[in-house]
């Protein structure tokens, strides 16, 4: 769909902290937009999912929340890291799957909760996801 942005801003994501503040701040957003109560919980628990897949995987990086018009509102979060890259996305994507220690849930899970949902990554060089949920 396309889309022009009204509003945004880029937060860090390098520690635990970091994690807490996208959480809140996406909330925020979330209610200023009026999203309803059951779509900011998606939201905020997407959010909180793929900003801990961008500090731990990712070693850090930062996310860009963006209040995006079309045909409706809708908020736009952007994950990006420079870390090791998704070598194999259909596999990372499936239910189960982690290199780490979680249940593998963060990126299927936040596909689920999201509208439109994209991986854009390079092995070696960096991960970009990209989620909106309409209003």
């Amino acid at each position: 769909m396309t889309s022009s942005v009204v509003t945004g801003e880029t937060l860090a994501v390098r520690m635990e902290d970091d994690v807490v503040r996208v959480r809140q701040v996406t909330r925020r957003r979330a209610e200023e937009l009026g999203f309803r109560l059951v779509d900011q919980t998606k939201i905020v628990t997407a959010a909180s999912e793929l900003a801990r897949n961008t500090l731990v995987h990712g070693g850090g990086g930062h996310v860009h929340l963006s209040v995006v018009q079309a045909a409706r509102p809708g908020l736009k979060l952007v994950f990006e890291d420079h870390g090791p890259g998704i070598p194999d996305v259909p596999r990372a994507l499936q239910d189960g799957f982690t290199t780490g220690n979680g249940l593998g849930l963060g990126l299927s899970g936040s596909r689920r909760l999201m509208d439109e949902f994209s991986i854009d990554t390079q092995p070696g060089a960096y991960t970009r996801i990209t989620v909106v949920k309409w209003l």
